[in-house]
């Protein structure tokens, strides 16, 4: 199963912005996960389209399976 790390931001626009990182090291420690978004938020590392990112909406590990079928 691929994993993936989702985490949500509100910008300047109240819009929600997602980051997803790809093979999250698992178990996801939710404190760590918590204190990047804070340093997000604060240094304004990433800009949307509805300006900068201003606050924590969520987060949450997304698993996603993919079975191939032969035709």
């Amino acid at each position: 199963m691929t994993q993936s790390l989702e985490l949500k931001f509100f910008n300047a626009k109240e819009k929600v912005v997602t980051i997803t990182v790809d093979n999250p090291k698992i178990p996801v420690n939710p404190g760590l996960v918590n204190q990047i978004m804070d340093k997000i938020v604060s240094n304004n590392i990433f800009l949307s389209s509805g300006g900068p990112i201003v606050a924590k909406q969520s987060a949450r590990l997304v698993g996603r399976e993919i079975t191939g079928i032969t035709l």
